[in-house]
């Protein structure tokens, strides 16, 4: 099949590639020529793993193809992704301006029957709009579909080639028996591709995101509870996890959810209740839940440490979860904000997100070439995001480089047994803290 990608953020790229290498031809469409510009010569703009691989496979076999240019890319292909952001707006409302301006310059290009698919998460009754929004200025036929995407970053290439299932939205046989022939090769073990209407996708996938922004809220409310009655968040979780009507999957008590697409979409479907004049007091309880978590976690600090001016500050983890460069909405971010107001020296590492890290806050923290460099001066240790290489660190040099054999951790890295064995004092989620 012939396919355009509008948007090489992630959801764009991740899915374009994806589809090349099922031996479509895809043409990814940007504005940004200096992205487009690297793209075409190799460098992939993101990190997340399996896909560079991808990426470089089907650049070489020529299924897969970058430009600027939105008319090329509209001519040769007969189904169009819509991949543009839909930031928040400070009332929670998603911004759709990016995608409905792309829908008006579609209905000035398209000559011929085309199928328009909205990947982007976005509120229900938008594929409405950018129907309205082509259709003005249309000379042909053409369909609208909502496809939207369930992809983790750090298994987004496996999501998307073997999907739990896929869920399309399409008022017409002919579209939805495209996209079935488009996705077929995903699913050839069984996992079911679901029909539904436009609105029922739409909604799904912000039911989707906050039904897990709810267990992980909740969870970290039992953590909280764990704490005043001596009980052990980790077996709570395990006990519970079991049970296969809750599933042991977001249940890990930490810092709170971050990323590009749970604070995003949470916020969205609280303002379309609130279009809707329907009180959503559950999703309220996550949103002011999470916040208190990264507040709670400061305060754990501060309570120990009453005052960090002129005390530096070790930080493992700065992307919002492992195997990601992706720092939007990083609980990270919001402790550096804190620390360095308060006047602390911070020294930070990470993997992969040092650099978009060093975007935001230049030289104002230091950023370390290992996790263990990041020690050095430190009075204590602060790991905020669980990456697998800080589980298995040489605790003597920890105890070597830190001042104090002190570790905070907000994503229970280490075991209780453990930080006893070893001799540090361990302030953890949801567990009794090691003295």
């Amino acid at each position: 099949m012939k396919i355009a990608v509008i948007g090489t953020g992630y959801v764009g790229l991740v899915s374009g590639t994806c589809f090349a290498e099922t031996g479509n031809d895809v043409i990814c469409v940007d504005i940004n020529q200096e992205k487009v510009k690297s793209m075409q010569e190799g460098i992939i703009p993101i990190y997340e793993p399996g896909l560079e691989t991808l990426f470089h496979r089907n650049i070489q076999k020529k299924r897969l193809t970058f430009t600027t240019n939105l008319k090329e890319a509209v001519d040769k292909s007969s189904i169009i992704f819509l991949a543009l952001p839909t930031p928040s707006g400070e009332d929670g409302s998603a911004d759709l301006s990016y995608i409905l301006g792309v829908a008006d310059e579609l209905g000035k290009m398209i000559q011929e029957y085309k199928v328009i698919v909205d990947k982007s998460t976005v509120p229900v009754g938008t594929a409405d709009k950018v129907r309205e929004a082509i259709q003005k200025n249309a000379t042909c036929d053409f369909d609208v579909v909502s496809n939207p995407e369930f992809l983790r970053e750090g298994v987004a290439v496996e999501d998307f080639l073997k999907p739990d299932r896929v869920v399309i939205g399409a008022d017409s046989d002919k579209a939805f028996k495209i996209m079935s022939q488009l996705y077929e090769p995903f699913v050839r073990q069984g996992n079911p591709i679901i029909q539904m209407n436009l609105k029922s996708a739409e909604m799904t996938k912000y039911a989707a995101n906050a039904f897990l922004a709810t267990k992980i809220s909740f969870m970290n409310e039992i953590a909280n509870l764990c704490e005043l009655t001596g009980a052990d968040a980790d077996m709570v979780r395990k006990g519970i996890g079991t049970d296969n009507r809750i599933g042991n999957r977001f249940l890990f008590p930490g810092i709170g959810y971050g990323g590009s697409c749970f604070p995003k979409d949470v916020k969205a479907l609280s303002k379309t209740a609130k279009e809707k004049t329907y009180d959503f007091k559950i999703l309220e309880a996550v949103m002011q839940v999470n916040e208190r978590q990264r507040e709670l976690f400061l305060l754990k600090i501060l309570n120990r440490i009453p005052d960090v001016k002129g005390i530096t500050i070790a930080i493992w983890g700065l992307s919002f979860k492992p195997n990601t460069d992706d720092i939007r909405e990083a609980p990270a971010l919001f402790l550096i904000d804190a620390l360095l107001k308060l006047g602390a020296t911070l020294n930070v590492y990470d993997p992969e997100a040092m650099p978009n890290v060093r975007k935001v806050y230049g030289e104002q923290v230091h950023f370390a070439s290992t996790e263990y460099d990041a020690l050095k001066g430190a009075s204590f240790l602060v790991i905020v995001t669980e990456w697998s290489e800080f589980r298995n660190p040489d605790f003597d040099i920890l105890k070597k480089e830190l001042a104090q054999k002190l570790i905070f951790d907000a994503r229970n890295v280490f075991s209780l047994q453990e930080m006893k064995t070893q001799g540090f004092e361990y302030i953890s989620i949801g567990r009794e803290n090691i003295n």
